[in-house]
């Protein structure tokens, strides 16, 4: 029979097997080679922001609708304090936003002196690919509103565009909401 084992030799030993069947981390030149961002929909393309360039992701929140401003500003909300505008990113490039209002997610964007909530269709999560794999855009005469804002795009089963979301907290046409 087996002598038995203290606690702490127990708790060696149990040690010393779970670091023989861990897997190593990837190590960081692994991890520089991957791309990761923020997926969504605006109709029936697809699109991702930067991680960098999207602050949170929320739920549609309830907002308090403004008078003389564009059709695409939604309102404003309260999000812990601070004022929210909530902008139709949909409306802004001059798509119907879907009706199914469970899905739809608002991109909060921190860039400079801009703090805005961008409505979107969906919001599928993120989405990571490899970095090397980053190609072109090729702007779609239906897309040409958004051209300005995509910084080229990837295919996996599906393309998506690369938005920036910085880019378009810094146009001028973003910032005109008066009517």
């Amino acid at each position: 029979m087996a002598e038995s084992q203290t606690a702490f030799e127990l708790l060696l030993d149990i040690d010393r097997r779970c670091r023989l069947l861990a897997a190593d981390l990837p190590s960081q030149e692994t991890r520089q080679h991957s791309w990761s961002g923020i997926g969504f929909r605006i109709g029936e393309q697809w699109y991702v922001a930067p991680m960098g360039e999207v602050s949170e992701v929320l739920h549609e929140p309830r907002y308090t609708v403004l008078p003389g401003v564009k059709s695409w500003v939604k309102g404003v909300a309260n999000l812990r304090g601070r004022l929210l505008p909530v902008m139709d990113l949909c409306g802004f490039f001059g798509h119907e936003l879907s009706a199914l209002r469970k899905q739809r997610r608002v991109l909060v964007v921190e860039h400079k002196e801009v703090f805005a909530g961008l409505m979107v269709d969906e919001v599928v999560g993120m989405q990571h690919f490899a970095q090397d794999s980053l190609q072109a855009s090729v702007i779609e005469p239906a897309q040409g509103a958004i051209a300005p804002y995509l910084q080229g795009r990837f295919e996996r089963d599906q393309v998506w565009q690369v938005f920036s979301p910085f880019a378009l907290a810094g146009s001028s046409g973003f910032m005109d909401v008066a009517l």
